[in-house]
């Protein structure tokens, strides 16, 4: 006779996470409820499950973190993405970001520098049924020229500067996010392209792992 299978301790609840993503000033509908319909603990390890659902962002190997929902909520509600949006995701991870942006964008190009993790995040988004993204391993901060231009771009890993080709891969009245500053410590960024003029706004301040590349950290 087998034994039936105990549900994983999640810790707090989805539910949980939402509310205090209220209470910190995310009010876009469809953001929250695309967060809502994405399970984040698909997307971190094991031995993190009871930590899932915490506002905080958790190590998923290779020197790399799963966001902090946070961060992935305020950077999709700034991207402010239409169904028929073309989003570049510079940084894949563990995938849980660029699920966020298929639910809410019509396609979806993600580029990794790590084999090992794009392998993983491919698996994971094409088991949980989503089939409007398109993955590339090589260095994000040359973008994706082929299939450019974009409607968002979304970079997940700190720069020194906002890198020359994602600026050109911008389509007119597009919008960027993207972390910028020093190794330790930056500010979240919003770059709107207006015509041949890119207008920022700063989001917040934050913490990311560096933006390894041509156009970023070596």
């Amino acid at each position: 006779m087998s034994t039936p299978t105990s549900e994983p301790d999640l810790g707090r609840s989805p539910e949980a996470l939402l509310r205090e993503l209220r209470e910190e000033g995310i009010h876009d509908a469809r953001v929250l409820a695309a967060l809502a319909r994405v399970p984040r603990h698909a997307f971190v390890p094991p031995h993190l499950l009871p930590h899932a659902y915490e506002d905080r962002p958790l190590p998923i190997g290779h020197g790399q973190t799963i966001s902090q929902p946070y961060i992935v909520a305020l950077s999709t509600e700034a991207l402010a993405l239409r169904p028929l949006d073309r989003a570049l995701e510079i940084g894949t991870g563990s995938g849980y970001q660029t699920a966020i942006l298929a639910e809410l964008a019509g396609e979806v190009y993600t580029v990794e520098r790590v084999p090992e993790l794009a392998a993983s995040a491919e698996e994971r988004l094409r088991t949980l049924g989503y089939t409007n993204v398109r993955f590339r391993v090589g260095d994000g901060t040359l973008g994706w020229p082929e299939e450019a231009p974009f409607d968002a771009i979304l970079v997940t890993a700190a720069a020194p500067r906002v890198p020359n080709p994602l600026l050109a891969q911008l389509a007119p009245g597009g919008r960027m996010v993207i972390p910028v500053g020093g190794r330790v410590s930056q500010e979240l960024v919003l770059v709107r392209r207006d015509g041949d003029r890119w207008v920022q706004r700063r989001l917040c301040p934050c913490t990311f792992v560096p933006l390894i590349g041509e156009e970023g950290w070596t």
